[in-house]
C-alpha cells in the first residue's frame, strides 16, 4: 500500500469520525443553548458531544486505529467544547465572568507555551493525568449547569454575587463539579509551567554542552 492510501486509510478510521461528529456538535450545542429555551435538547447534544470523548479513545487504543490526526483534532474539540460550555452558561447568566476569563485565558496561555515550546525546537508537552481530570470535572459541570437541574437553595456562605452555590441565591448542584474542575485546571496550569521550564532549562544546557563544529575547524 503506498503512502497516500496510507494516510487516507489513517484518516477515515471510526474513532476520527466520532471527533469530528463531536467537532460538529459544538456549534450546534451552543446556538440551541444561548438562542432557545430547550434545555434538555442542548444538555443532549452537549453530553452526547463530551462523553463520546472517551469513546473515540477508547477505540482507538482497543483496535491500534490511534492516528496523527486523531491525537492533533481531539485535544482541540475538547478545548472548542469547554469554550462553547463556558461562553454559553455566562450568555445564559449561570455562571460568573470571572470563571470564563479564567478558563479562556489559561487556555490561551497554555496554546502560547506549546507554540513558543515547539518553535524552539522542544516536544509538545504531552496532556497530563490532572488536565485530564480537569476536563472531565468541567464537562461534567458544564452538562448539568445547562440542564439546569435540580436547582437548590445556596449555602448563604456570603453576600457576593459572583460566587453562586456559597451566596444564598438558588442554584444547581452540578456547579460543585465546576469549581472542582476550576481548581484542577489551575493547577495543572502550574504543573504545566514548571514542565515547560525544565525543558527549556534542558535545550539551554544541551545547546551550551554541544561544541559548535565551525568553531573546532577554525581553532585547528
Amino acid at each position: 500500500m503506498n503512502d497516500p492510501d496510507k494516510r487516507i486509510q489513517e484518516l477515515y478510521t471510526v474513532p476520527n469520525v466520532i471527533t469530528v461528529i463531536r467537532l460538529l456538535l459544538v456549534p450546534v450545542a451552543f446556538t440551541v443553548l444561548v438562542a432557545s429555551e430547550a434545555h434538555i435538547l442542548a444538555f443532549i447534544l452537549f453530553a452526547i458531544a463530551a462523553s463520546s470523548d472517551f469513546l473515540d479513545g477508547y477505540i482507538a487504543r482497543t483496535t491500534g486505529t490511534e492516528s496523527e490526526f486523531g491525537a492533533m483534532l481531539d485535544p482541540l474539540v475538547d478545548r472548542l467544547l469547554l469554550a462553547a460550555g463556558v461562553i454559553g452558561l455566562y450568555v445564559v447568566g449561570r455562571l460568573p465572568l470571572w470563571i470564563l476569563i479564567c478558563l479562556l485565558a489559561r487556555d490561551a496561555y497554555l496554546l502560547y507555551g506549546n507554540v513558543r515550546l515547539q518553535a524552539m525546537g522542544i516536544e509538545r508537552i504531552r496532556i497530563l493525568f490532572i488536565g485530564k481530570c480537569a476536563t472531565a470535572f468541567l464537562l461534567l459541570g458544564f452538562a448539568g449547569s445547562i440542564l439546569n437541574w435540580p436547582i437548590v437553595p445556596g449555602l448563604g456562605w456570603t453576600d457576593a454575587s459572583w460566587l453562586p452555590g456559597l451566596n444564598s441565591d438558588p442554584y444547581t448542584p452540578w456547579l460543585w463539579a465546576i469549581y472542582i474542575g476550576f481548581l484542577l485546571s489551575m493547577a495543572a496550569l502550574v504543573w504545566y509551567r514548571v514542565i515547560a521550564g525544565i525543558k527549556k532549562h534542558k535545550k539551554d544546557f544541551e545547546c551550551k554542552t554541544i561544541p559548535d563544529p565551525i568553531k573546532h575547524s577554525s581553532d585547528r
